[in-house]
């Protein structure tokens, strides 16, 4: 649990120094500490009834520290108003940050909402908030049901007006919904084990510690502000204007944010923080540290008892339930289908994702065995397991089964719940459970059509001996062979072939080809910014070279924008030139298709603002 909390602490600390925050910095100097400066009434001193009425009988007043002439030793100054305003708002983005990363995703889907519902929430309370911070009257009414942590450390009489901290604390929870630190390891595993809704002690000192860990900086930029405001005269003469300023700010934020304008503020700057969330990346304790378990329960435990495209069936335990679905398409009604309804029938569970290759050159088989079979007993689910964030809208779903001619249910497992539930790591992936509800073959990846299909033959006569079964399907199998390069990457965490310079990294930089590309790598040249989802060119002079052995290449592009493709042969000369008009949602596009295994390089010319996922090959 100690490694945990360190652990979770050194990563949000990285995340609270790096370009994430910037955004935020405005609206937490303003609306968190300058607004909390402590007036300068504050600074009075208490005198003694003789000392304070003068001759005529009129009140002395004194607003500067020293003491007033006269006071004698009974004179003493009166403690500063406190004010907890920096504490709340920071304490409020800790809580909703912390909850809604562990629970949004599992309360958004158990209730039927889009994913995108609290970011719009968000963005809709600081725009209130902001208006509320212009006309006082508007943000009594909304802070009213959080008055009590609102008014936390602020009686009336002993610690100053609890005006100065009014809607601190619901700020700070809007800001903690809106809140999107930089992805990494640390932040990657909560996500994960708070998607599969299973949330242990580990899970929740890790994401509470990162998100004090993000805080801390924060709070730091938020007192730094009250203090300024308290040392700067005309802040503490133009209070009212300074809370106008706020609103203003909150306001200014809550329409950037609407428009996607803070991410290109973050392009804009280099990653300075990069190195370090590398560093924590590929350390080896924080990878070991960051498996949180889970993942074994008394459910799948079974599993284990199924060996890879086994072509004898055996015994791998009861099939487990698919839980976290956000969305069910295919259906009567869209309603879900559980499996225990379905026992005395032969089902078979695809996991795929629609713009991943070997998913496309797999579904192929998989439409023909649910045509040739469903009227004999068997049903097919499709679980769509997101391998890229765009991947997780309904309706690029909806889009990627019909170009594909998918027409058994889908299940949408955006919360990787029922993914972690059968302990897979594949696309695809097959799990062939029987008529009496036991999982008894499993297949990761690609071929094996043939086994595959006996294996439902043989299960639908074991659960109707009297069946009639059409001929085996006869479907190509497109399966490349081990001369094929391997699927390729561009996201930070899943590279492996870049051989480019300099070293691969998060953030913004320039990078250079290599003299000559060895087979089977990628290189970049211009400058790029690569995230956890991929890379996108951030120069008009932005290139990509990947020396290939494959029939086709394909690849995974997003943005808008002409991207031109070349393929050159061995001897450098061009054997092909296209170009390739990248529009609307991130799907995959043909770069080569070949009629037979060749090796070459493809050259990619990439506007700026085109992103690029991954390769593919056939």
């Amino acid at each position: 649990m100690e490694t945990l909390v360190l652990i979770g602490l050194l990563g949000g600390l990285i995340t609270g120094i790096s370009p994430c925050i910037l955004p935020m910095l405005p609206v937490i100097f303003f609306a968190g500490g300058v607004q909390g400066a402590r007036p300068a009434t504050s600074l009075r001193f208490d005198v003694p009834t003789a000392v304070r009425t003068g001759a005529g009988g009129s009140a002395v007043s004194v607003l500067d520290p020293p003491a007033p002439s006269g006071a004698g030793p009974a004179a003493r100054p009166r403690a500063r108003a406190r004010s907890w305003r920096p504490y709340l708002v920071i304490a409020g983005l800790v809580l909703s940050f912390s909850v809604m990363t562990l629970l949004g995703s599992l309360i958004l889907g158990a209730l039927g909402l889009p994913q995108d519902l609290l970011r719009w929430v968000g963005i809709a309370l600081l725009a209130a908030l902001g208006i509320g911070m212009v006309v006082p009257r508007f943000e009594e009414v909304l802070e009213r049901p959080f008055m009590r942590l609102a008014s936390l450390g602020s009686r009336r009489g002993r610690s100053g007006s609890p005006s100065q901290d009014r809607g601190a604390f619901l700020l700070g929870l809007g800001l903690g919904v809106l809140y999107v630190p930089c992805a990494g390891p640390v932040l990657a595993a909560i996500t994960v084990a708070g998607a599969t809704g299973e949330i242990g002690p580990g899970t929740v000192a890790l994401t509470v510690s990162f998100a004090v860990g993000a805080a801390i900086p924060l709070l730091v930029f938020a007192l730094a502000g009250r203090r300024v405001a308290e040392r700067v005269a005309s802040f503490r003469r133009h209070q009212r204007g300074i809370r106008v300023t706020g609103g203003v700010v909150v306001l200014l934020l809550a329409g950037a944010l609407a428009l996607n304008l803070p991410a290109q503020l973050q392009r804009a700057l280099p990653d300075y923080t990069g190195a370090l969330q590398q560093q924590v990346d590929e350390n080896a304790s924080v990878q070991e540290a960051l498996d949180l378990g889970g993942i074994v329960t008394d459910a799948n435990r079974e599993l284990s008892n199924c060996s890879n495209g086994s072509t004898e069936l055996a015994d791998c335990g009861t099939a487990p339930p698919l839980t976290g679905i956000t969305q069910w398409l295919n259906t009567p009604g869209n309603q879900a289908l559980d499996l225990a309804d379905l026992r005395g029938k032969v089902v078979l569970i695809d996991f795929w994702t629609y713009s991943c290759i070997n998913c496309q050159r797999a579904i192929p088989h998989v439409n023909a065995w649910y045509e040739a079979y469903r009227d004999a007993g068997l049903e097919v689910i499709g679980v769509h397991t997101p391998e890229f964030a765009f991947e997780r809208e309904t309706r690029n779903v909806v889009a990627g089964a019909r170009d594909l001619g998918v027409e058994y249910p889908i299940a949408q497992d955006n919360s990787y719940s029922t993914w972690t539930g059968y302990r897979n790591r594949y696309w695809p992936a097959e799990y062939l459970i029987d008529a009496e509800g036991t999982v008894r073959y499993i297949k990761h990846g690609e071929g094996d059509y043939a086994v595959t299909e006996q294996h439902v033959r043989d299960l639908l006569r074991a659960a109707d001996p009297g069946v009639e079964l059409p001929a085996p399907t006869d479907v190509d199998d497109a399966t490349p062979g081990d001369e094929t390069t391997p699927e390729t990457y561009l996201a930070l965490n899943k590279v492996f072939n870049y051989s480019g310079g300099p070293k691969y990294g998060s953030g913004e930089q320039a990078y250079e080809h290599p003299d000559e590309q060895p087979t089977d790598t990628f290189s970049l040249g211009g400058t790029w910014e690569a995230d956890f989802q991929g890379a996108t060119a951030a120069s008009d002079d932005a290139t990509l070279r990947l020396a290939y052995r494959a029939t086709d290449v394909f690849a995974v592009l997003g943005g808008e924008g002409t991207v031109t493709a070349r393929v050159l042969d061995e001897d450098g000369s061009v054997r092909e030139e296209r170009e390739i008009d990248v529009t609307g949602n991130p799907t995959l596009y043909d770069v080569l298709r070949g009629d037979g295994q060749t090796e070459g390089t493809v050259e990619l010319d990439v506007p700026e603002g085109v992103s690029v996922y991954t390769f593919t090959f056939g």
